[in-house]
């Protein structure tokens, strides 16, 4: 978040330099906006404005009654899937082979009296004493009697060789991985509803109240670590050349009991503010370039964004 050009221009054309080689600047905040991708109501708000809180503690939590929910189904699903999968380990049991048999009988029995039926519809037909489509039903209940045979038939073979259930044991297996990755999922889904703290930081700011309706997306609070605060100021092109990153400087500011060493990260390759006429030597001395320093975490603590301060370089 950066603050209003206001600032700029109030330091660019309304502030002289402090001291000899000293300049004006003001402190900026780079906020960490901490947010649900998923939408739901605020349910617990575990920071206020100014808190400190510490890394890996609770921000805040959204419901997570249908995540709770989607989650307690796919562990269900994966338990089932693993129960099938040592099932199948254990081979056929006799009751279910003799239960194949019977199923095999039924479906042969079935399709005897299909034929039958077909036998008879057909001779009717022949002399007009049925419609047509009583015919075509016949030979539809053959067909579907046949595939039932055949299926039962596939079914009982595979329950008498072992080595051909090969192929429903790795689908089984395979069952098993997928409900494992949607527990996996339902989890994810059910942790992204209670938002933790990244870093330890300063509550800059809450966006909501408990209770209230809250956007996929949507920041609930803003954090300032120490480590994300800067200072941004303006050194003509006269000195431009002496500075580099990494160099060491002073900040001062009203209040501040001694002064806070930064280290330039930054310096801007054009110039803020340009006369408008051609270059001259004279008009160097306008050239204003922006310059960006961090100072150590600890000392970015007792800095606050937006405040005024003095650079000095050291």
């Amino acid at each position: 978040m950066r603050f209003a050009p206001l600032i700029g221009l109030f330091l660019l054309f309304g502030c002289e330099k402090a001291a000899d080689s000293a300049w004006q600047g003001y402190i900026e905040g780079e906020f960490v906006l901490l947010a649900s991708p998923y939408a739901g109501q605020l349910q617990k708000l575990n920071v206020h404005r100014g808190d400190a809180v510490e890394s890996g503690k609770p921000v805040f939590a959204l419901e997570q009654e249908s995540e709770r929910a989607a989650r307690a189904e796919s562990e269900e699903r994966l338990r089932s899937a693993q129960a099938r999968v040592e099932n199948l380990a254990q081979g056929r049991r006799a009751p279910e082979v003799e239960a194949l048999r019977a199923e095999l009988k039924q479906a042969q029995a079935a399709l005897e009296l299909s034929q039958i039926t077909l036998a008879r519809e057909e001779m009717l037909l022949k002399t007009e004493a049925t419609p047509r489509a009583r015919y075509d039903d016949a030979r539809g209940a053959l067909e579907r009697d046949k595939a039932r045979v055949a299926a039962a038939e596939a079914q009982l073979r595979a329950a008498l060789q072992p080595l051909g259930r090969d192929a429903e044991r790795k689908a089984a297996e395979a069952e098993v991985k997928a409900a494992r990755a949607a527990v996996a999922q339902a989890a994810w889904r059910l942790e992204q509803k209670s938002v933790m703290a990244p870093v330890a930081a300063r509550v800059q700011d809450t966006f909501f109240v408990e209770g209230e309706w809250v956007p996929a997306g949507r920041p609930v609070a803003s954090l300032l670590p120490p480590g994300n605060v800067k200072v941004r100021f303006y050194v003509p092109e006269t000195i431009l050349g002496g500075l580099q990153t990494g160099k060491e400087i002073e900040i001062r500011c009203d209040g501040c009991p001694a002064p806070v060493t930064a280290k330039i990260t930054f310096i801007s390759s054009q110039a803020e503010y340009t006369p408008p006429v051609l270059y001259s030597r004279e008009s160097r001395g306008k050239l204003l370039f922006l310059v960006e320093a961090r100072p150590a975490p600890a000392d970015g603590a007792k800095l606050r964004p937006g405040q005024p301060v003095d650079v000095r370089l050291k």
